[in-house]
């Protein structure tokens, strides 16, 4: 039986850490950042789902809040937020690097994994592969809006879970895009699933989790 999440804060960095941390039933090595969407918090059903499925497998995971909804409980994030909100990514891997010495993977939904790509970008050896739920490929009906610009910088290797109703982007579209990143990288397609992959409330995404942690390990291990 999975220890209960505990609160994680860390104010010695700045921006802060703050969010949960699921522990596996025996010490583990590998660990798992897992940040929100604009909008939403780290208490969100597929984070929260994701963290138990990977923690059930041996991985110690942290759900933590983006700086921006650290600093307003409500509400999408502001066009200034975006470096910060980076900052914040960075150094959540920093503070679950002291509980897991060992693989160290990142992963956000929509807003969130997009910050994470950018972060990876800039720094191709903060961890050894992303988790990228609903990639926000481009607005909803503004296609030619690509937020693609950073992809071919992007070496760090990554499983994208994308729906195939997503407005945010078309399967075919995300696997466009996939061929500008020079690392190697596998596409999940969630069949009939939106933005937010099928998973709104607190259950019922029993199978998704599961088969996103198949293609984890198929493209990892």
């Amino acid at each position: 039986m999975l220890p209960i999440p505990e609160p994680l804060i860390d104010t010695s960095v700045d921006p802060n850490v703050r969010g949960f941390i699921h522990l596996p039933a025996t010490p583990a090595k590998d660990g798992l950042v897992l940040t929100h969407g604009a909008g939403s918090n780290s208490r969100a059903p597929l984070l929260m789902g994701l963290a138990e499925v990977f923690a059930a497998s041996g991985f110690t995971v942290l759900r933590c809040d983006l700086p921006y909804r650290q600093s307003r409980p409500h509400g999408p994030p502001r066009p200034g937020d975006a470096a910060r909100d980076r900052d914040g990514l960075q150094n959540a891997v920093g503070v679950l690097r002291k509980i897991a010495p060992g693989r160290m993977f990142l992963g956000g939904h929509s807003y969130g994994g997009r910050q994470a790509t950018m972060l990876c970008a800039d720094q191709p050896d903060l961890v050894d592969g992303l988790l990228l739920l609903s990639y926000p490929l481009h607005p909803p009906r503004k296609p030619e809006q690509l937020r693609v610009q950073h992809l071919p910088k992007l070496h760090t290797p990554a499983l994208f879970v994308h729906g195939t109703r997503d407005p945010f982007g078309t399967a075919e579209e995300v696997e466009t895009a996939l061929s500008l990143i020079p690392a190697k990288v596998r596409l999940l397609r969630v069949e009939g699933a939106g933005h937010d992959l099928g998973l709104k409330g607190a259950s019922g995404g029993d199978d998704l989790t599961t088969k996103v942690l198949k293609e984890f390990h198929a493209l990892f291990d």
